[in-house]
């Protein structure tokens, strides 16, 4: 097979500008070239004798691909964090200055930092399974065959193939090209694609949108340009994510707060109180100790790694953790067609000839087609399917110029020289390219559309350039070749599942729009009628967003229009999620605040995309977002409750240095009941199914509760503490004091639980009911007693304890109420 390619100067040269992209093991025939390289001759790799050399050298692609941070890494994120530094240097003193129950709290901490980093070691696991299973494996040439190879085992001067979608995975210069487009945005930031030619450069983190061709590694491993920034965005990371620096700002102002206090509590109780100096220090432990919302950091990362833990048994790999949050707060999710609502398969259902043409002649130009294309995109296959060459006993011509599918032009083609001799030139394509407007035959082929059929033209060209830009100029429609896209058989039921979540669906197509929306139609869609065609699509930016949210269906879009569409809705405060599996979507991909590629698609695709979903099923996605909601919901529902103790802890400090009375407990008494009113029940409540949608400002949906009920329960602690010291005295007074102020603040702090654990369930109120028996069974059991100094005296303060904490609980109802209603949900 000869073909043209075109040298620097725009002259053609002799010999076949394609390379043969064969299978692994094929032998390369020398005889009959089909690219021309720099040399002269076809390019067969190196040996495996040189492979072993260059490998001893050092000169191999050894980049370490990290989908997930070290063991090393993992535990000192965990340890060496600045509260825990605070909390250990407090456990060491109370180590020497107490009884091992008020050290309880150090020995919390070392268990929850356990926790965290077996969690996190279990989401590496299955997030490294999961990378090497969605992993691509360029193709390169070793000892004259072909076969697929791990990215880090490329050295030195191997020569790779490159098909349509294929990431450019290391920096080299081209060996061969036929009609070879690279599109270098995500280097450049220059969306149009480079023709290459032999000789030209490539470089790692570009990607082929159409054509073919080889090319020679020339820089490996860090020395490849984009080596470095692959790296970087394959890395599990929780940066960029609201939770996370929402938690961060919180951290940094509790800080500012704590600091102070600290010291005050420090000088009132060493200094200005005249106590036992062991007791003094254990109190003032007690005192800053509860400030640090400690577990709430640790609660975050185990809930995103437990999120990734379960996505990985649905085969979605989440290449970055904030994209199961961002998932989460998505309004509007942009829809491929093909692949996504539609399997990646059709079937011929007629072959229309037009203009008197011959239909056994037609077949033999589609057959000829059908073979042109090594890569054949899901139209040709299906031509190659329902005429194989070979079939009917006629082969198929020989092919002396291809022009591989562009999403950019809509058409394909190619030229042959017929069985007679005869030469003829070809484009197959989508009919309202290459029709001009009124054309009669576009009347019947819209009837076509509107049934959901996708239809393709065959029109003879004279022959000349096929990928000149007036190339269908002059054209004669041969035949329509009508297509039945496979519908996806849970696409129906995921399309449901985001209309009932409020998440609108705009549906983004390189086909007809008509058509488009007919699928889009029959698997129930809702605005599926409300159809646009993109070349109609307003340039405007804003106009263009106003055409977005009118419209549910798009089609002829191209590449550039599907950037510019994403960036329309964000322009209108819309958090948008673009779906993928083709090289024409990855601009969109890369710009959209999630993007999502399906295991199958190109590699381009996969990576620029924040989450694959390996299984090729649009239906995990639901799964994702209801994972995403599970998470931050229940992180914004359980940081309430430790911020609340922070508020409240902070308070009680600086009352005690404002009354310059004793810190009313120890530590042992706030560890109790921070495991009982905090740890225990926001672990479970942290984990539990969570369907609201997440909402922004994170800090202040937080706050505007914690800071009311952390009020409201330090007022009351420090009033039942105060009427105390004037109702017990003489020896043990210190103990009642403290006992009838915890019980006061485990009511009030049990009724914050409660108000967060709405709605109620069974296994809701069981977690409540069993946190409050838990705290009874220490004050009715002698030795429980004696272990957490907690005893009762007498009926009248305990009561009045219990009076206090109703009316705050009253309190709490009428304030959080306040709140929604002036703050909004």
């Amino acid at each position: 097979m000869t073909q043209r390619a075109l040298d620097s100067s725009g002259e053609q040269t002799p010999g076949s500008s394609r390379p043969a992209m064969i299978d692994a093991g094929a032998e390369l025939d020398p005889v009959h070239p089909v690219g021309l390289p720099p040399s002269g001759h076809r390019a067969t790799g190196l040996t495996t004798a040189e492979v072993a050399e260059r490998v001893a050298r050092g000169e191999v692609n050894d980049v370490p691909v990290r989908s997930s941070r070290s063991l090393t890494e993992i535990v000192r994120a965990n340890v060496f964090t600045r509260f825990n530094l605070i909390i250990g240097v407090l456990w060491v003193i109370m180590l020497f200055v107490a009884p091992i129950q008020d050290s309880l709290f150090g020995f919390v901490i070392v268990a929850n930092t356990g926790i965290g980093i077996i969690q996190e070691w279990r989401a590496k696991r299955t997030l490294d399974s999961l990378a090497v299973i969605g992993e691509a494996k360029p193709t390169v040439r070793r000892d004259g065959t072909a076969g697929e190879v791990s990215t880090h085992e490329i050295v030195l001067g191997d020569v790779i193939e490159l098909g349509p979608g294929d990431k450019v995975v290391v920096d080299g210069t081209v060996a061969e090209a036929d009609s070879l487009e690279v599109d270098e945005s995500l280097l450049t930031g220059e969306a149009d694609p480079v023709l290459k030619r032999p000789g030209d450069p490539v470089m790692s983190g570009s990607f082929v949108v159409a054509g073919g061709g080889a090319f020679t590694a020339t820089k490996v491993g860090r020395e490849a340009y984009a080596a470095q920034l692959a790296e970087e965005a394959s890395r599990f990371t929780l940066v960029h994510s609201e939770l996370r620096s929402g938690i961060s700002t919180i951290l940094k102002y509790v800080t500012w707060m704590m600091v102070p206090t600290a010291i005050g509590l420090i000088i009132s109780q060493l200094v200005v109180k005249d106590n036992n100096f062991k007791d003094s220090v254990a109190r003032t432990v007690g005192g800053i100790v509860p400030m640090i919302p400690e577990g709430l950091v640790l609660l975050t990362s185990v809930a995103f790694a437990i999120g990734v833990v379960r996505l990985g048994r649905k085969q979605c790999l989440v290449q970055e953790l904030p994209a199961i949050e961002g998932l989460a707060r998505v309004d509007v999710v942009c829809l491929d067609k093909t692949g996504t609502l539609t399997e990646g398969g059709m079937d011929i259902t007629e072959v229309r000839p037009l203009n008197g043409s011959d239909e056994a002649y037609v077949h033999q130009v589609l057959r000829s087609l059908g073979s042109s294309d090594p890569r054949p995109n899901a139209s040709l296959q299906a031509i190659i399917d329902a005429y194989p060459a070979g079939g009917d006993g006629k082969a198929a011509w020989a092919v002396t110029e291809a022009m591989p599918f562009s999403s950019a032009r809509k058409y394909s083609g190619a030229a042959f020289t017929e069985a007679d001799g005869t030469s003829s030139a070809w484009l197959l394509g989508a009919p309202d390219v290459l029709l001009p407007e009124g054309d009669p035959t576009l009347g019947e082929i819209d009837q076509l559309n509107e049934q959901g059929l996708r239809v393709l033209l065959l029109a003879r060209v004279p022959s000349g350039e096929l990928d000149a830009p007036d190339a269908a100029e002059g054209d004669v429609p041969t035949a329509l070749v009508v297509l039945e896209q496979r519908l996806r058989p849970d696409a129906a039921e995921t399309l449901k599942y985001f209309a009932q979540q409020n998440v609108a669906t705009k549906v983004i197509s390189g086909d007809n729009a008509v058509s488009v929306g007919a699928v889009a139609g029959k698997l129930g869609l809702a605005g599926a009628e409300n159809t646009l065609d993109a070349r109609r699509m307003p340039t405007d930016p804003d106009e263009m967003a106003t055409a977005m949210e009118q419209n549910a269906v798009f089609g002829r879009v191209t590449p550039q229009q599907k950037r510019d569409m994403v960036a329309a809705l964000q322009s209108r405060g819309h958090t948008v999620a673009m779906t993928g599996d083709g090289v024409n979507d990855v601009l969109a991909l890369k710009d959209a605040d999630i993007g999502v590629s399906m295991g199958s698609g190109s590699e381009a695709t996969r990576a620029v995309a924040q989450i694959v979903l390996l299984n090729n099923s649009f239906a995990t996605l639901p799964s994702v977002v209801a994972e995403g909601r599970r998470v931050i919901g229940n992180i914004t529902r359980v940081a309430t409750l430790f911020l609340t103790k922070t508020v409240y802890s902070v308070l009680l400090a600086i009352l005690v240095v404002c009354s310059q009375v004793e810190y009313p407990f120890l530590p042992r008494h706030l560890t109790l009941l921070a495991t009982l009113t905090i740890g225990v029940p926001a672990f479970f409540l942290a984990l539990a199914p969570n369907r609201e949608r997440a909402q922004p400002h994170f800090v202040r949906r937080v706050m505007r509760y914690a800071i009311p009920s952390g009020v409201i329960a330090a007022a009351a602690t420090f009033t039942t503490y105060l009427i105390a010291r004037h109702h017990y005295s003489g020896p043990g007074a210190l103990e009642a004091e403290t006992s009838a102020a915890t019980l006061t603040l485990f009511l009030v702090a049990m009724w914050v639980l409660a108000i967060i654990a709405r709605p109620y369930t069974w296994w809701r109120i069981g977690l409540v009911a069993a946190m409050g028996l838990g705290f009874l069974i220490v004050l009715v059991v002698p030795w429980l007693q004696d272990f957490f100094a907690l005893k009762l005296v007498g009926t009248t303060l305990p009561w009045t304890a219990v009076g206090i904490a109703v009316a705050a609980a009253a309190l709490l109802e009428l304030s959080w109420r306040w709140v929604g209603r002036r703050f909004g949900a």
